[in-house]
């Protein structure tokens, strides 16, 4: 296979899982942002999630969703700004998560983490056709005003059936 600067997200734009999937922001209550995605998409409460996640652990989030028939499949990114990838979220027209690194220093993204663990913060948004629903702020806005734009990717996930052939 010849050397590509550029994955895409998914690898056609034709899969629509949950493209009509009725969704209403919630707002989070404290540093809780993946239970409260996690209830974005499945239209529950945030105290659903709790103590069946670790909120570094994706595949325990996948986990989670699939009694909602739902599951999370990994999308190729790297660290470049969020920006960049809007382009490909906004035509694959469905459902993803995108998280992002929030720190107080960008040029602290990529440093070792210090003493106890620590690199820098992150958040999760849900992002439905061209909208994020952002549980920081508890609302629906269009993902081309996205304020995270800049900041740094850390992961892409595609919502998808519990049964697709792919995912975590």
């Amino acid at each position: 296979m010849a050397h590509d600067l550029h994955a895409h997200l998914w690898s056609n734009n034709d899969d629509h899982f949950f493209r009509d999937l009725c969704l209403s922001p919630q707002r989070q209550t404290g540093p809780r942002c993946v239970p409260t995605s996690l209830a974005i998409l499945t239209q529950q409460t945030p105290e659903t999630f709790a103590g069946k996640i670790n909120t570094q652990d994706p595949v325990s989030w996948s986990s989670a969703l699939r009694p909602y028939g739902m599951k999370l499949a990994y999308c190729p990114t790297d660290v470049r700004q969020v920006r960049f990838y809007v382009p490909d979220l906004v035509a694959h027209d469905d459902l993803f998560t995108v998280s992002y690194y929030t720190p107080i220093n960008p040029t602290k993204v990529l440093d070792d983490p210090d003493q106890d663990g620590w690199v820098c913060g992150s958040h999760v948004v849900v992002v439905h056709r061209d909208s994020v629903l952002d549980p920081s702020s508890g609302t629906r806005y269009p993902i081309t005003t996205l304020g995270a734009s800049g900041f740094h990717t850390k992961r892409i996930f595609r919502v998808i059936p519990a049964d697709h052939p792919r995912g975590l």
